[in-house]
């Protein structure tokens, strides 16, 4: 997620009550390279960014907003692709507020199956600390190792552990 520094609300252009940013301004408010920001661009997901007469990056709060929201997808492992997909929708307006809740709702499904296979991975994790963190920890590895050998021995195959 990016985090917007408030404090460097630093101008308002053009005579305008709204402010607007150079790069340079939303690299340091959030945390993006410049580079990642003009991938992003690049890469289409930036549409809404408009460019001042010089040809320069204007960025609004808005724009923040976007480039917040598309910082979570990403993060979340949203594609590239993907990503564009979602601004191409926001870029249409209300039309296309069914497809943003699809895209999005699958996009949530995959992160809660992702969220799953950690959640049983770190139950294993936690087990072998809680099994190494245990006064008896030598004696219980020590049987888990002449399980392991006995189990290769009784198979036929060489016993990997022998050299232990």
């Amino acid at each position: 997620m990016v985090t917007i520094n408030p404090r460097l609300n630093s101008r308002a252009t053009h005579g305008s009550d709204f402010l607007t940013y150079t790069i340079k301004e939303v690299s340091a408010k959030t945390n993006l390279s410049i580079y990642t920001l003009r991938f992003y661009d690049k890469q289409g997901l930036l549409p809404f960014v408009c460019r001042n007469q010089s040809g320069y990056r204007e960025f609004t709060d808005g724009d923040l907003h976007l480039l917040n929201t598309i910082c979570c997808l990403k993060n979340t492992g949203m594609s590239i692709a993907d990503i564009r997909q979602y601004i191409a929708y926001v870029m249409q307006g209300p039309a296309s507020i069914a497809q943003r809740k699809d895209l999005l709702h699958a996009h949530r499904e995959a992160i809660m199956r992702k969220q799953a296979t950690i959640q049983a991975n770190l139950k294993e994790i936690d087990m072998k600390l809680d099994l190494y963190a245990a006064p008896n920890a030598v004696d219980l590895v020590n049987q888990e190792l002449t399980v392991a050998q006995a189990e290769k021995v009784a198979s036929g195959l060489p016993n990997p552990f022998a050299t232990i």
